[in-house]
């Protein structure tokens, strides 16, 4: 059975639960942002305040802690933020354009008692958390020099028991788990969801058909088609850069190999050949290489394939088994599954020095996925034997889990925008 849905509650799926931050974060301070005085429907302030301590890289002064509440730069006497640390403040007011609300919101340097910025953003009343959203992108890039992510949404497949037997959703929500809508369910499994580079589609793996067969679906009006029907393996779709073909795994001809999908042309071109195991392909920023997993060498590996010349070159060596790699913005950072020590966790390679680093302890660590500002990583990894998403800032110094209500959590991809 195969039911498709779009929900949206206004609860959040994941209790995001902070396990290491920095030592020093920034001193932040959000001053209410209200409509004269008058509260939204959303905080937007407490929204903005979570964002930026989920980063790991601020710590927000408690509202009850405040001994003023400024709605614009007059009316902010810095005294009141120096005496509670606050290196930086934010305030902001909100006024009704015929049924559209503008924020008008600053971003005071406390110490020096400089404004940043003063900015404009503007919405619908029921866009109010994706305005919220835009203010913590701003006010992270001005301190930080770094693009927020906090915009973005993320994708992830639950699984959870119903009358004796596993079911499965395909979901997506905010990047801090509220606004979850559920795209998919299904007693057979989802596997392997890839976001299109403007975020408006996703394709995936889908057991529905009594093997697995690639699907791709609008999020907004739900429209889905299926893309492929051969025997045996169908799987690991990933979208080029410019979003017109997929890269994924077929097995048709007899052993799992990758291919080039044109989307416009509905034509396949095979672009490895070789008698081992070739999977998990993933574009390279520029979109002329894909890299992916093989065992050609004895163990699985990571490679990385010239789809012009059909070079392939091995890019890791350290350790008997990488797999699920993912490349930064930066095309730089190449992102994996390492086992170490007999145990699986997410590490980075730098592909121009070769230094590996272990970011993770956690247990049975999988399918890593880069925030599109490359600062931080979602993984999925287990809590006792409950199924949870993590994240972890690729310098490893920001770690926090994301528990989520019911069910293991799984395969998650983050969106690019």
């Amino acid at each position: 059975m195969i039911l498709l849905l779009w929900l949206s509650p206004a609860m959040a799926e994941f209790t995001i639960e902070i396990t290491q931050g920095m030592d020093n974060p920034t001193r932040i301070a959000i001053s209410p942002i209200t409509q004269g005085g008058r509260a939204l429907s959303e905080d937007v302030s407490n929204i903005v305040s979570a964002d930026l301590e989920r980063s790991g890289l601020f710590s927000s002064i408690p509202r009850q802690n405040m001994l003023s509440f400024p709605a614009t730069l007059k009316d902010v006497y810095l005294r009141d933020w120096r005496i509670l640390g606050a290196e930086y403040l934010v305030v902001g007011d909100v006024i009704d354009r015929g049924g559209r609300y503008q924020i008008t919101f600053s971003l005071q340097e406390v110490t020096g008692g400089r404004n940043v910025f003063t900015k404009v953003v503007d919405g619908t009343p029921a866009q109010i958390r994706d305005m919220s959203h835009h203010i913590s992108d701003q006010v992270y890039e001005a301190i930080t020099g770094i693009p927020g992510a906090f915009s973005t949404r993320v994708a992830y497949v639950t699984a959870y028991p119903l009358n004796g037997r596993m079911n499965f959703r395909l979901m997506v929500s905010d990047a801090d788990g509220f606004r979850e809508r559920m795209l998919l369910e299904s007693k057979q499994p989802i596997m392997s969801p890839a976001w299109s580079p403007d975020a408006r589609e996703l394709v995936y793996v889908s057991f529905e058909t009594g093997r697995p067969a690639i699907f791709r679906q609008q999020l907004t009006s739900g429209t889905r088609e299926q893309l492929t029907n051969f025997r045996g393996l169908n799987g690991a779709p990933s979208w080029s850069p410019d979003g017109r073909k997929l890269a994924l795994v077929l097995s048709k001809d007899g052993n799992p190999e990758i291919y080039t999908y044109d989307l416009a042309t509905r034509q396949f071109t095979r672009v490895t050949s070789h008698f081992a195991i070739d999977t998990e392909p993933n574009w390279t920023p520029d979109g002329k290489s894909l890299i992916f997993t093989s065992d050609r060498g004895g163990t699985p590996q990571i490679y990385k394939l010239a789809i012009a010349s059909g070079r392939v070159e091995r890019l890791t060596f350290a350790g008997s088994y990488n797999a699920r790699p993912r490349l930064a913005p930066d095309g730089r950072t190449l992102v994996m599954v390492h086992r170490d020590n007999g145990n699986f966790h997410i590490a980075t390679q730098d592909l121009v020095t070769g230094d590996l680093r272990v970011l993770t302890q956690t247990y049975l660590d999988e399918s890593p996925t880069v925030a599109p500002n490359g600062a931080m990583l979602l993984y999925a990894t287990k809590q006792g034997d409950k199924g949870v998403l993590a994240a972890v800032s690729l310098d490893a110094g920001v770690k926090f889990l994301l528990p989520a209500r019911f069910g293991d959590v799984r395969e998650p991809a983050w969106s690019p925008k």
